[in-house]
């Protein structure tokens, strides 16, 4: 199964993730409600039509995210192109378990590589554990955790894309 990545797909990457998404609530999953996956709430200064991906597999959608080169929420002190940043990275059910993940860190390590980023990153909710295991097995290492009111809520994650 070879993976293409195509930028600039926002409605149909928002598809997929609320498809996902709707799967993850059925079953029982604490996940991003619909209201959250809309472009009101995702196209933002950050993250434009430009940033939002559609992963296919002979033509068919496999899975969706967004891709920046700023994240000011988490990473405030970092230059504009140190990272890209992954959010909201999903794959369709029908092809969970068959090295999605892999494949786009992989080609995304590679665009971080042609736009001079030294890094990829992503964030998720600390409790996520099913989620940290995914990206811990893909090479992220967990850099911080960050609390509120004393108790960790979020991990950072972060990985060098190589040369």
């Amino acid at each position: 199964m070879e993976l293409s990545l195509h930028p600039n797909r926002p409605e149909e990457a928002m598809a997929v993730m609320r498809e996902v998404a709707g799967w993850y609530r059925d079953h029982g999953y604490r996940v991003w409600p619909d209201e959250w996956l809309t472009p009101e709430e995702l196209l933002t200064g950050e993250a434009g039509p430009e940033n939002f991906y559609v992963g296919t597999v002979e033509g068919e959608a496999v899975c969706a995210f967004i891709l920046q080169w700023s994240d000011r929420e988490y990473w405030p002190q970092a230059p504009e192109y140190e990272a890209g940043y992954i959010h909201k990275f999903c794959v369709r059910r029908k092809f969970a378990h068959r090295g999605m993940t892999g494949q786009v860190v992989e080609a995304l390590r590679g665009e971080c590589r042609r736009r001079g980023a030294k890094y990829l990153r992503l964030d998720t909710g600390y409790e996520e554990t099913a989620v940290r295991d995914i990206y811990l097995a893909a090479g992220f290492q967990i850099v911080k955790t960050l609390e509120r009111d004393g108790k960790p809520v979020m991990l950072l994650y972060e990985m060098e894309v190589g040369k």
